[in-house]
């Protein structure tokens, strides 16, 4: 197996309850750095808060952010791709979610020039600023901001609801007019449809690296990296990840707290 390019995933993946990359798998990505395979990182996070883990893994590659709304150099600072939601979709969207009975059970977040705005300071938000490291632009009602093209639409909720909400979407959105999905149990995200991890992936390694699908590992944890794992030579899953999405993959490595992605590199890419 000629592997070239390496793509990770962070929440989940590289990054586990600690929100930083152990030395294990630092020292795994390394070593096959070192053996002349590139390494990227896909994430759903917003751009500037995937930077430390590009710096952490040393990356010299694009970032792709926002589930792949977003793809962008931080070495040369050339932003490839940006695919905003349609300021149509995203205002029928913030209609939807602002019936009165969800206002204590959602959080919304909105994702515009890499920048955060939410309707208020939430203990769900205050935890998710914690982990990204991004400060929230307080604006009340998201509706009012949407002159400027939103890169994506986060809702914060409860499982049960998360699901009920994405199935709800699935039925009024095909997949050639929004893509939705989730990249955990409570975070439900809605980008552009040419925006996945699946099509970025394919772009930075067939357009910018002139690599074939069968020359790219992938490695990720939920459904926001189901279409990576399905484009890409071999995919893994982590053990964390959802039975579904395992199940989409070539192999399940441990838990990101048992370093997983250290075990899945050195199975397939350092022997």
């Amino acid at each position: 197996m000629n592997i070239r390019l390496l793509m990770l995933d962070i929440d989940g993946t590289i990054a586990g309850e600690s929100n930083e990359v152990t030395e294990p798998v630092k020292q795994a990505i390394s070593k096959v750095q070192a053996n002349g395979v590139q390494v990227a990182i896909a994430t759903g996070r917003m751009y500037h808060s995937a930077l430390r883990f590009h710096q952490a893994i040393g990356s010299k590659l694009p970032i792709i952010a926002y589930n792949g709304a977003w793809v962008q150099c931080p070495i040369t600072g050339a932003r490839y791709k940006h695919f905003p939601v349609s300021t149509a979709v995203a205002l029928q969207l913030l209609e939807y979610f602002e019936r009165p009975q969800w206002n204590q059970e959602i959080e919304l977040h909105c994702y515009i020039e890499d920048c955060l705005y939410v309707r208020k300071v939430t203990p769900r938000t205050r935890a998710y600023q914690q982990r990204s490291g991004v400060e929230p632009l307080v604006v009340g009602d998201l509706r009012d901001i949407l002159d400027s093209p939103t890169t994506k639409i986060l809702a914060i909720g409860q499982p049960q609801l998360i699901n009920t909400i994405l199935r709800d979407l699935q039925k009024v959105y095909s997949r050639d007019q929004l893509y939705l999905t989730q990249s955990t149990e409570i975070y439900f995200e809605a980008t552009h449809p040419q925006a996945s991890k699946g099509y970025a992936t394919r772009f930075v390694a067939e357009k910018l690296l002139g690599f074939e699908a069968s020359q790219i590992m992938a490695i990720g944890d939920n459904f926001n990296d189901a279409e990576m794992l399905e484009y890409v030579g071999l995919g893994v899953a982590m053990g964390n990840a959802p039975i579904e999405v395992q199940k989409m993959a070539k192999w399940v490595a441990p838990t990101v707290e048992q370093n997983g992605v250290a075990i899945a590199i050195k199975k397939f890419l350092l022997n």
